[in-house]
Formats: structure tokens, C-alpha cells, sequence
């Protein structure tokens, strides 16, 4: 990721451009050069740190700002999330500027940026000798009008700087940082940012914290799909612009470092977790060898404002390819909706899904889909989960055990001991690959996103059907059932995580039959005991259906459709399941599997053919 000689004269060149002030920003673009100059004298031209609010919403519109190098992002009222950003010789405040209005947004500067100030005086005058400003601000406000109205999707923005500082006590291995520039080199246009590479491109001698630094290194996000900021090992002037120059900071922390004291934040994680301004933050912890993961939940908990972390083996490059990917948008994940037995088929459709070529790089789910990508993410096949169902819900009977009503229809120890022993007691984040599970939070009205914890109870809380199973509770006494009440297909927890396309696994439940039952002949409890205890009066009762089936037929009546939230990208499999099958009739789960593995055989063949673009990448 050297930047050679020609590419040192362009950003040079570009850079002496930006000591011009106007050149090349949109709204003058017209300008005559002798008008530049001229207009300059009336500008002002202000450092916005990174963090510093430029415009705040209810102010009134008193100046128009043009942005001359960096990103600003646009909050509307009620939005924790910014609705637009603003880049290099994008106008801001020019709603309500040209309106009269106050302020309908605040604006800050989402690094350290450069921009130009003018007051409505002083615009005035420029424009009633330069009519033409006012055709160049009109076009670029329509445009922005339009772009602010146009529907925005739920794909999150590729980072496009990235900064790497060592997290803990121990510097970033060199081994690792050679690993991921050749990966990125190999994948993209990108650039490692250095001091000494700053001063190269300027010419001379540059101080991190100079206006003509935070032109520089702004203009050469024009130039490359990636500029990589790597920290000093302490908290110096450089360490602290890569670190405000940063769409996203990645601490790097060594695995075999979790003990004690030396897995502390250092002072440069102390600064960056000092601003709430500052970019996303993620963990990359180093491992020497694939192995089993311990620790990370130490590394997390001094860490609050971690957003994803990452495992990545310095022995296997197939892991920076991952980390890659994430940051490039580009990652494929994996989720999986819920439906008690019935999802037996995604293991079906996880076979045809290795067979096509496509590997996973994160994965979730809901209730049986979260239990089935749980096992995936683990490492197990498809073969060892086919004996797990057999074991724990044929051979035990899982959830085949009535219990007395207190706190639910079915006793739950066999199943929780069953999930104990067969997920081996590890955290959600020790898992090699990224996995989340969803259930419901009853305490709260809202999904509950499991990412850290034991991944067992994950499982069991996102699978506890409401009556049959008792619910599992946090450590705060909140109360957590079943995924599927709220988000059966968490697609929308998935994109919350990343940018990129999905393969998406349902079940459409079979139409339920009819019964011809005479509603007077359903027995009481005393009669039902009397004639369950006669085994020659058995034959006599109504044959309807159980409440462990009525309860998941009503809880699944209100989900979701998928079809609703995937895109183009996205690969999405809805298997009709035909009849004979319940949601709680595990012995037919082998026949399942296959029902499964041929659907979705014959579809991904299908989209193959035509050209989908999952496979294509």
C-alpha cells in the first residue's frame, strides 16, 4: 500500500488546489479565477474538529457553510442516527440560509474537516455581481432536496478510513499488520497513512493539527477506496488525529493477553472513549492458532462502547478475507426463522448451501433458527446435528415431558442439561464467526439481541415458547421468551451488524385441517381424568389438536413476511412444508432435511443460472 511517486504529485497538486479555497468546490465552480480571488477577501475559513457542531437545529440560519475538505453528518429531531452526510464542496445550512427559516437539523463534523463561512451580507454582494452563484446553489439544492427525500434502505455506510490502535498493553503484531495490507491491497485501492507520509505529499514539514494536514488527508479519501491510520504506541498528536480521522476505530487486542491488568484500556482508548463524537469502534482480538476461544467477555466488559468485534488467527489468512469483507460491505450472513420441528429443513438447506459454494461469514437467528445457526457457528455438520435432534428431542423427549402448571406445561430441565452438554458451556463471544440470536423481551415490549453470555441459554431463551417453557431471565430480572412473538426472521438484526447480502431460511407453515369436533363433547377436567384413566374410554375422545400446537400455530400467526425485507442481493429460501408435519412432532425431523436439502438444491441451482449476484462474488 505504497503510494508511488505519481500518486505522491497528484495528491500534492490536489492538495495546492485547497490552499486556493474555492477551487473545485461545486457552488463556484464557475467562477471566473480573478472572481475568486476577489470573493475570497469576504470568506471566512473555520477548523471543525471532529465531534464540534457546525449548526444546531431551532438556530437561526444566519451563514452558509461549504465544506473545503472532510464529512459532516446531518441529525434530524428524534433520530440517535444521522439521515445524510455531507462531503467536500456540498453546501450546508442552505435550507434554511435561503428560506429565512431556523435551523431543521443539526450538523456535526464527522472528522476533522475544513469549511468556508459567509454570512447572508456578504453572500448578497457576491451574488448580485455574480448571478450565476444563485443557478449553482438552486441545482445543488434540488439535488440535495431530492436526495434527502429519496427512501433510504437499511444497509449500513462502508466505513471508508480506518484507524488500528493497539487495545491492552501490547503493541499491534507487525505480523498482522503486513497480513491485512496485502489483503487490502489485493481487494482494493487503499493507502497507510504516516507522518512521513504526510510530509512527503505536502512538501513539508506538517504538524498533525495544521489546517493544510486535515485538507491533505481529507483529499485523499477522493483518491482511494481506503485510508488506513495505524496509531503510535502512545497517545501522541499523530495518534489522536488518526483517531479523529477515523469512520471507524478498530482496537487490536492480543488474545493470549486477557489476564489481570493487562487487557486495561490503555490512554489512547481512555481519549477516544472520552468523546461521544467519535466514530464506531470494534475489537480485533489476535490469536496465534485456531483453537478454542476463551477471555473475549473480559476484553468487552472494559469496553462498553464496542460495537462487533472480530477473532482473526495471524496463521489464516481466510480470516482477514472475513475482516475484509465486513469492511467492505461485502460479508454474507446467514439467518435462519424460527418454527419449533419444523426447522429441522435448515439443516437441509445449510447442506445444499455448502454444496453451492457459499461460506458464511456471520449468522443468527430466532427460536429453532437460531438453535440451528448456534450449532453451525460451533462448527458442527449437518450429520451431528441430525443425531443431536435424535438425542435430545426423540431419545429424551425434550419437550415431551408435561409437568405440574406452575411455572409451565413441559418440564424444561432435560432440555436446558441437553443444551448445557452439547454447546460445550462457551460465550456467544468466543465464537470464531460472528452469531447473534433474538428473543423477546417481555419486560421491555421489544426483541432482546443475544451477543455475549453463555451460548446455551441464548439458544434456550430465544426458543422458550411462551406456557410450555418457562421464560429465562436476565440478571436484572427481566423476563425473555420466544424470538418468534416479535421478529421470527431477524433480518433487520442482521443489518443492524453489517452491510452486504444475506441468505435468508423460512418455513411457511402448512394450512391447519379442519376439525369436525363437536365443541360440548371436549371433556371437563374431571372428566378428562376419568376417562384418561380408563384406557376403554380413550377411543371416545375428540381427536383435536394439543395446546403445544394450538400456542405455536397462534404465536406464528403474526409474523413477519420476509419476502417484505429482502433485497436484490439477498438469496431468500421459504420452504412450503407439506403436510403431516407439527411444529412439535420431531421423529419426522431426517425426512425434513431432505424435503429441504432438495428445495433448496433446486433453487440455488435456479439462481445460479440466472445470475445472482451472491454468486457472482
Amino acid at each position: 500500500m505504497q503510494v508511488t511517486p505519481a500518486e505522491q504529485h497528484e495528491c500534492r497538486r490536489g492538495f495546492m488546489a485547497h490552499r486556493s479555497r474555492l477551487r473545485g468546490i461545486e457552488v463556484f465552480d464557475h467562477l471566473d479565477p480573478s472572481k475568486i480571488e476577489e470573493f475570497e477577501q469576504k470568506l471566512q475559513l473555520l477548523n471543525v474538529s471532529r465531534g464540534e457542531v457546525l449548526i444546531r437545529v431551532g438556530d437561526d440560519a444566519t451563514d452558509l457553510y461549504v465544506v473545503v475538505s472532510g464529512r459532516f453528518h446531518v441529525f434530524a429531531s428524534g433520530h440517535s442516527e444521522h439521515v445524510a452526510e455531507i462531503g467536500p464542496g456540498q453546501p450546508i445550512g442552505e435550507v434554511a440560509f435561503f428560506s429565512g427559516r431556523r435551523r431543521t437539523a443539526t450538523v456535526v463534523a464527522a472528522r476533522d474537516s475544513v469549511v468556508l463561512g459567509l454570512t447572508m451580507k456578504d453572500f448578497e454582494e457576491v451574488a448580485e455581481h455574480s448571478p450565476g452563484v444563485w443557478r449553482a446553489v438552486a441545482a445543488t439544492l434540488a439535488r440535495r432536496l431530492a436526495e434527502r427525500n429519496a427512501p433510504r434502505g437499511d444497509e449500513r455506510a462502508r466505513p471508508r478510513t480506518l484507524t488500528f490502535c493497539h487495545a491492552g498493553t501490547i503493541p499491534i503484531a507487525d505480523e498482522f499488520l503486513r497480513r491485512l495490507q496485502s489483503v487490502f491491497q489485493a481487494q482494493s485501492r487503499c493507502v497507510l497513512v504516516t507522518p512521513s507520509l504526510l510530509e512527503s505529499l505536502s512538501g513539508c514539514r506538517l504538524n498533525a493539527a495544521d489546517p493544510e494536514a486535515t485538507t491533505l488527508l481529507n483529499k485523499l479519501e477522493d483518491e482511494y477506496d481506503y485510508v488506513i491510520y495505524v496509531g503510535d504506541a502512545t497517545l501522541t498528536p499523530w495518534t489522536e488525529k488518526a483517531v479523529r480521522q477515523a469512520d471507524l476505530i478498530l482496537w487490536v487486542g492480543d488474545s493470549g493477553q486477557s489476564g489481570g491488568s493487562l487487557c486495561e484500556p490503555n490512554d489512547i482508548e481512555r481519549f477516544a472513549s472520552s468523546s461521544d463524537r467519535l466514530g464506531e469502534q470494534r475489537l480485533i482480538l489476535l490469536h496465534r492458532e485456531r483453537g478454542p476461544i476463551s477471555g473475549t467477555r473480559l476484553w468487552l466488559a472494559k469496553r462498553p462502547k464496542i460495537k462487533m468485534h472480530h477473532h482473526i488467527a495471524l496463521c489464516d489468512i481466510h480470516d482477514f478475507y472475513r475482516f475484509f469483507r465486513f469492511m467492505h460491505g461485502t460479508s454474507l450472513g446467514l439467518v435462519a426463522g424460527g418454527g419449533g420441528a419444523l426447522t429441522a429443513a435448515h439443516l437441509g438447506f445449510y447442506q445444499a448451501l455448502l454444496e453451492s459454494g457459499l461460506t458464511f461469514d456471520i449468522m443468527g437467528g430466532t427460536s429453532g433458527g437460531a438453535a440451528t445457526t448456534a450449532a453451525l457457528a460451533l462448527g458442527l455438520d449437518v450429520d451431528e446435528m441430525s443425531e443431536l435432534i435424535d438425542d435430545v428431542f426423540v431419545a429424551k423427549k425434550a419437550l415431551g415431558r408435561w409437568t405440574w402448571p406452575r411455572y409451565s406445561l413441559l418440564d424444561h430441565g432435560v432440555l436446558d442439561a441437553a443444551l448445557v452438554e452439547h454447546f460445550t458451556e462457551i460465550d456467544v463471544e468466543d465464537l470464531w464467526i460472528p452469531f447473534f440470536a433474538v428473543s423477546t423481551n417481555l419486560s421491555r415490549a421489544m426483541t432482546h439481541c443475544h451477543r455475549t453470555g453463555p451460548l446455551w441459554k441464548a439458544v434456550r431463551a430465544s426458543s422458550s415458547i411462551p406456557a410450555l417453557l418457562p421464560p429465562v431471565y436476565t440478571d436484572d430480572g427481566e423476563i425473555l421468551v420466544d424470538g418468534c412473538l416479535l421478529d421470527n426472521v431477524p433480518i433487520k438484526g442482521m443489518r443492524s451488524l453489517k452491510s452486504g447480502p444475506n441468505v435468508i431460511v423460512d418455513i411457511e407453515v402448512p394450512t391447519l385441517s379442519r376439525f369436525d369436533i363437536d365443541y360440548a363433547m371436549i371433556p371437563s377436567r374431571t372428566q378428562l381424568l376419568k376417562r384418561w384413566m380408563n384406557p376403554f374410554m380413550r377411543a371416545g375422545l375428540p381427536s383435536a389438536p394439543g395446546p403445544g400446537s394450538v400456542l405455536l400455530r397462534s404465536l406464528m400467526m403474526n409474523r413477519e413476511n420476509p419476502v417484505d425485507h429482502a433485497t436484490g442481493d439477498d438469496v431468500l429460501l421459504v420452504l412450503h412444508v407439506p403436510e403431516g408435519f407439527g411444529h412439535l412432532e420431531w421423529s419426522g425431523h431426517r425426512r425434513l432435511r431432505q424435503i429441504g436439502y432438495e428445495f433448496a438444491a433446486a433453487e440455488l441451482g435456479r439462481l445460479r443460472s440466472a445470475g445472482h449476484p451472491v454468486f457472482a462474488s
